[in-house]
C-alpha cells in the first residue's frame, strides 16, 4: 500500500501544479482601459403586484432577453453559475496569436474572446424586458439593472437586474367596424366578435391582437380575399378613460389597396407539366379537362385523369388559400414532381365580381428512386451486429403515379473472441415487393374519402431467419391495405387481408430438445398461417415546425384467424381448423404509442422527446400461443439502447447460460417501453442527445419453463431494464446519420451483481450506428 502511494505522488504533484498554473491565468490581461469582462449574472428578481401571478411563459420570456452567456458557460446553470475553469478565455489572454507551431494551432482552434459588458449591453437588454411588459398590458412597470464589480479585480463584474412589474391593464371596452357598405366589413366584424383572445375584461395583450388578426386574414383569405393582409387591420388602444383599462377600437388601416377588399372567384386553370430536364422543352400537348387546361410537355409518361383530380379549383367558385394548399399537397403526395408552383393571376380587377385565373406549374422529378439504410450494432459483451436496408422505388410505373417499391434486407450478427463464434452467428435476409396506387380500389361508399391522395397498396414479401445451431425459418406475407387521411392530421391505415405463412425449414437435436421442454415455446414455432386484418389510427402535431410543442399518437389494433373461425364453424367444423391442411392461428392485438416533443428554448434547437409504447395480445379459438413471429421483443438502435435486439425479458427470466443468444425465448406477449431524449444543437449540422430508456415484455400466461417471465404486481418495478447514454447526429436536413452510445445500468435478471445497480461496467455498454431518429 506504501508503495501504491508513493507511486502516486509525481503525478498528483504535477496534476496540482496544472491546476495551480491554470488558476494563476489572468482572464483579464489584454482588456483595454475602461473595458470590463461579464462573468454572468447575480441575481435576477421579478417582483409582481400583490396578488399577481404572471403566465409562466411571459417570466420565461423575460429572463430569456436578460440572459446572457458569459465566457465559461454551464449547461442549465448558467448565467448565473460559470465554469471556473475557462480555458479557452485563458489561452487568448496569456498565449500568443502572432507565434507559430503547435500555439498557433491550439491559439486558433481553442481560444475565445472575452464576453465584455458592453457586448452584454444591459440597458438595451432591461428596455427588452420592459417592452415585453408593455406588449402584454402591464405598463408603467419599471427594468432596472446594476453592475456588481469584482473586489479583487475591478475589470471583472456581473449583473444584477431588479423588474418591478405593475397592475396589469384589462380591456374594457371593443368598438368594432359596424359598416354594412361592403360585406367584408361585416364579416370581418362577426369574426371578430368570436375571438376568444378579444373579449372585455382579458388582460391586454399585443400577442393576442397579433393573433386575431391573423385570424381574420386567414377568414378572409378563404372567402375569395387573396390580398388582404394581416396589417390591413389595425388595433387603437386608448387608456385614459379609466385607469387600468383598455378601450379598443378596430379599424381598417388607411393604407389597405383597394384590391385587398375585392373577392375574386375562379376563371381559367392553366396547368402545365414540365420535363425534368431543362435542355429538352418537348412538344406541348393541350387537353381540356373539368379542372381547366392541362398542358403536358410530350413525351411524358401521364395519365390525363391524375393531374385533374388532384387539382381542387373549380371555375366560378371563390379563390381561396385553402384550395391552393390542399391542391399542392395532392400533387405533392403523388411523388411524381419536384417541384410545383401556383401562381394567382388577377383579370379585370375594375369588374363588379373580378375573376382570377390560377397557372400551375409541376415539374418532372426522377421517376426511379434507390435507397440504402444502413445500421450496426456493438456490445461491450463482444455482439457486433450489421444490418442493410436497400430499396428500389419506381414513382410511375403505368403513368398514374402508381409506386412499384422492391425492397431488400439483410442482418446478420456474431459474437467475437468466445468459443465457437459459429453458434453465435445469425442473420435475417428479406424481400418485399409491393404495389401502391394512388386511389382507394374499394367499394364506393370509402371513395367519398377524397381530401388528399389515398392509396390502395397490394404486398408480397418473404424473409429467413436463421438461427445456427438452433433453427432456420421462413415466412411468406401476402396483403393489401389501404391509407387516406380523414384531416390534415389524422391518417388512418387498414388491412383488410393480409396472409402469412411460417415454417420451419431446419431444426436442430439442440432446439428439439428445448422444444420438447417448453411446450408453450414449441406451440409459437410450428408452421401456421396467420390470416390477419388491422386498422391503424394516427394523429400527428409535428406538421408546424414552429409549433413550442407536438405530439403524435398511433394506436393500432389486429386480429387473426376470427372471421376464418367462423366461416369453418358455419360450415360444421370443430377442434382444431386448418387451411390447406396447416393450422391458422387466432389471436388479438393491440399497441399504442405517445410521442411527445417540447422546445426547451424558443426558437432554438433544444428539444426534449418522450416516448410511450404499450402492447399486448391474446391467443384464443384455434391457438394457445401467439405465434413467435408476432410476439413482442424489445432491445436494440430504436429501443432500450442500453441492450441488443431480444436480449432481455420476458421478466425477469434469462436463458440458460448454454442458450444464451438463442432469440427464440426473448419474446413476450406484453410489452412496456418508455424514453426521453435531451436533444441539442453543437455545431453547424452536428447535433448532441441525451438520453433514458426502460421498458421490458413479459408474458401474459404464466409459462413454467420460463420463470419470472409473468406480469406481475409485486415485482413489476424490478423487471423493468433501465438504460442511458449519449449519442451524437448528423443532420442534413433529409437524412439523419446517427450513433447512440448505451449503458446499461439496471437488468431484470440475475446478472451476479447485488444492488439496484447489477450490470458490470465491461458488460454495460452497447453501441448503434443508424439511420434517422429512434422515435
Amino acid at each position: 500500500m506504501l508503495k501504491r502511494i508513493s507511486a502516486w505522488r509525481p503525478a498528483g504533484a504535477l496534476t496540482l501544479l496544472c491546476v495551480l498554473l491554470l488558476t494563476a491565468c489572468s482572464t483579464t490581461r489584454r482588456l483595454s482601459e475602461g473595458e470590463v469582462l461579464y462573468t454572468g449574472v447575480k441575481k435576477m428578481n421579478i417582483n409582481p403586484t400583490e396578488k399577481e401571478k404572471l403566465p409562466s411563459e411571459m417570466v420565461s420570456d423575460i429572463r430569456t432577453s436578460l440572459s446572457a452567456k458569459p465566457n465559461a458557460p454551464i449547461p442549465f446553470l448558467s448565467p448565473y453559475v460559470n465554469n471556473p475553469f475557462p480555458v479557452g478565455l485563458w489561452i487568448y489572454n496569456n498565449w500568443c496569436d502572432s507565434c507559430g507551431g503547435l500555439r498557433k494551432w491550439v491559439y486558433d482552434n481553442f481560444s475565445r474572446e472575452p464576453v465584455l459588458i458592453q457586448d452584454v449591453k444591459p440597458q438595451v437588454r432591461v428596455q427588452m424586458a420592459k417592452n415585453i411588459l408593455d406588449n402584454n398590458g402591464y405598463f408603467g412597470s419599471t427594468a432596472n439593472y446594476e453592475l456588481l464589480y469584482d473586489k479583487k479585480n475591478p475589470k471583472k463584474a456581473r449583473i444584477s437586474y431588479d423588474i418591478n412589474v405593475s397592475r396589469p391593464y384589462l380591456i374594457d371596452s371593443i368598438i368594432y367596424l359596424n359598416d354594412d357598405r361592403k360585406p367584408i366589413y361585416h364579416f370581418i366584424d362577426s369574426v371578430a366578435r368570436r375571438q376568444e383572445y378579444l373579449t372585455v375584461g382579458e388582460r391586454f395583450c399585443v400577442d393576442s391582437l397579433e393573433s386575431v388578426r391573423i385570424n381574420i386574414t386567414n377568414r378572409l383569405r378563404n372567402r375569395g380575399y387573396y390580398y388582404f393582409r394581416p396589417e390591413y387591420i389595425e388595433f387603437l388602444a386608448d387608456s385614459t378613460i379609466t385607469p387600468h383599462s383598455i378601450a379598443l377600437k378596430l379599424t381598417l388601416a388607411s393604407n389597405t389597396p383597394g384590391l385587398a377588399l375585392r373577392q375574386f372567384r375562379v376563371n381559367k386553370v392553366f396547368t402545365t407539366i414540365e420535363r425534368q430536364s431543362n435542355r429538352v422543352h418537348g412538344t406541348p400537348d393541350t387537353l381540356n379537362t373539368d379542372r381547366g387546361d392541362l398542358i403536358v410537355m410530350r413525351p411524358a409518361r401521364l395519365r390525363e385523369n391524375l393531374i385533374p383530380s388532384c387539382i381542387t379549383f373549380r371555375k366560378g367558385r371563390l379563390y381561396t388559400v385553402r384550395d391552393m394548399d390542399n391542391t399542392q399537397t395532392r400533387l405533392s403526395r403523388t411523388g411524381l414532381f419536384q417541384n410545383i408552383q401556383i401562381q394567382p393571376i388577377p383579370v379585370d380587377t375594375a369588374a363588379a365580381n373580378p375573376l382570377m385565373d390560377v397557372y400551375i406549374t409541376c415539374k418532372f422529378d426522377r421517376p426511379m428512386e434507390a435507397s440504402v439504410e444502413v445500421n450496426a450494432t456493438s456490445k461491450s459483451n463482444s455482439y457486433i451486429g450489421p444490418g442493410l436496408i436497400f430499396g428500389l422505388t419506381h414513382h410511375n410505373l403505368f403513368g398514374g403515379a402508381e409506386k412499384l417499391n422492391l425492397q431488400l434486407n439483410a442482418d446478420y450478427e456474431w459474437q467475437t473472441g468466445r468459443g465457437r463464434s459459429s453458434v453465435f452467428n445469425s442473420y435475417e435476409f428479406g424481400l418485399s415487393a409491393s404495389l401502391a396506387f394512388p386511389r382507394l380500389l374499394a367499394p364506393g361508399f370509402i371513395r367519398r374519402v377524397r381530401r388528399e391522395i389515398n392509396w390502395t397498396t397490394f404486398t408480397i414479401s418473404g424473409s429467413i431467419l436463421n438461427r445456427p445451431h438452433y433453427f432456420k425459418m421462413a415466412q411468406f406475407n401476402l396483403g393489401v391495405a389501404y391509407e387516406w387521411r380523414a384531416t390534415r392530421h389524422v391518417l388512418n391505415q387498414f388491412t383488410p387481408f393480409k396472409l402469412t405463412y411460417t415454417k420451419l425449414l431446419k431444426t436442430t437435436h439442440e432446439f428439439d430438445s428445448i422444444m420438447a421442454q417448453n411446450p408453450a415455446i414449441a406451440l409459437s414455432f410450428r408452421n401456421q398461417f396467420v390470416p390477419q386484418m388491422n386498422y391503424t389510427y394516427t394523429y400527428d402535431r409535428f406538421l408546424e415546425r414552429a409549433r413550442i410543442n407536438g405530439f403524435n399518437f398511433t394506436a393500432s389494433v389486429t386480429e387473426a384467424g376470427n372471421i376464418f373461425s367462423g366461416i369453418w364453424a358455419l360450415c360444421g367444423q370443430h377442434g382444431e381448423k386448418k387451411l390447406f391442411g396447416t393450422p391458422f392461428s387466432q389471436f388479438v392485438k393491440g399497441q399504442v404509442q405517445l410521442v411527445y416533443s417540447r422546445r426547451l428554448i424558443r426558437n432554438t434547437d433544444h428539444w426534449l422527446v418522450s416516448r410511450v409504447l404499450i402492447g399486448a395480445e391474446h391467443a384464443y379459438g384455434n391457438s394457445t400461443e401467439v405465434p413467435y413471429t408476432e410476439q413482442f421483443y424489445i432491445g436494440g438502435a430504436n429501443s432500450i439502447r442500453a441492450f441488443t435486439v431480444r436480449s432481455i425479458g420476458p421478466g425477469s427470466y434469462r436463458a440458460p447460460k448454454d442458450q444464451v443468444n438463442g432469440y427464440f425465448d426473448q419474446t413476450g406477449t406484453f410489452k412496456l417501453e418508455l424514453n426521453s431524449e435531451y436533444r441539442f444543437p453543437l455545431v453547424s449540422i452536428l447535433h448532441g442527445a441525451v438520453f433514458v430508456d426502460a421498458g421490458n415484455i413479459w408474458l401474459l400466461k404464466n409459462d413454467p419453463y420460463r420463470p419470472g417471465g409473468k406480469l406481475q404486481a409485486s415485482t413489476f418495478l424490478r423487471d423493468i431494464a433501465l438504460g442511458t447514454g449519449v449519442g451524437l447526429r448528423v443532420d442534413i436536413g433529409m437524412l439523419v446519420i446517427r450513433g447512440d452510445l448505451g449503458y446499461g445500468l439496471h437488468a431484470p435478471y440475475n446478472t451476479g451483481h447485488s444492488g439496484y445497480f447489477n450490470i458490470p461496467m465491461h458488460n454495460a455498454f452497447a453501441f448503434h450506428l443508424a439511420l434517422g431518429y429512434p422515435f
